[in-house]
């Protein structure tokens, strides 16, 4: 038995890609359910941001487990298996560890350095032990991860990199209007990405901040590259 990584991120799909694999939050228990489900997997965890689709699962061997992790994905996706394929990178064992403690530092993010992927970690690993899938692999794999991410972040200066993807993009918007002082914002959507952007706005002087929520929404907010 050993650690899979089977994923998809920014730096290997577009969005539209992106979009119809991401696993939202109601659709997580089912989702990692048919993980548990699949013959070579024993554990399941699904961390699913809006710049990344990741499955950490314990598997009997490499490509039986790759093969049925990924059709779970495709499944959800409601899109051939094969179509996804040119957009998955996949870690392996000692290297599957490896880029989960890069994740958790936030050296795999859009904007190096940003710290919000911790809290969506602990959010996978929650969502996943309550729906059964964590065993002592994975929870000993995520805990190790998240206390990584935690030391990097208080004892380097990677947050000087870039505070969140959020307030780069602000960045870029004072950059185009001068400044956002007293000019009105609309945030679409709501969640912790919604709540961070509202925040950011607020300090930056926006006269007004407007919502527009659906059921489930999710914010995506890209910089300029």
């Amino acid at each position: 038995m050993s650690v899979l990584v089977v994923g998809l991120s920014h730096r290997t799909a577009p969005v539209p890609v992106l979009e119809r694999v991401t696993v939202a939050e109601p659709n997580l228990p089912k989702v990692l359910g048919q993980l548990l489900a699949a013959p070579s997997v024993s554990e399941a965890m699904v961390l699913s941001t809006c710049n990344r689709v990741e499955v950490y699962a314990v598997v009997e061997s490499f490509h039986g487990g790759m093969s049925e992790v990924v059709e779970v994905l495709a499944q959800h996706a409601q899109v051939d298996a094969q179509s996804l394929y040119e957009h998955f990178y996949v870690h392996y064992a000692a290297a599957a560890v490896e880029h989960l403690f890069s994740v958790a530092a936030g050296l795999d993010s859009m904007v190096v350095g940003e710290s919000q992927i911790l809290g969506q970690l602990r959010g996978a690993y929650a969502a996943a032990d309550e729906a059964g899938t964590v065993g002592k692999t994975v929870h000993e794999l995520t805990q190790n991860a998240l206390r990584v991410g935690k030391r990097v972040h208080t004892e380097t200066g990677i947050d000087h990199a870039g505070a969140s993807v959020v307030s780069e993009a602000l960045g870029d918007a004072e950059a185009e209007l001068g400044t956002l002082v007293g000019k009105r914002a609309l945030l679409v959507g709501a969640g912790a990405m919604g709540g961070l952007a509202a925040a950011h706005l607020r300090r930056a002087g926006t006269a007004r901040s407007s919502s527009r929520t659906g059921r489930r929404p999710t914010v995506c907010v890209s910089p300029r590259r």
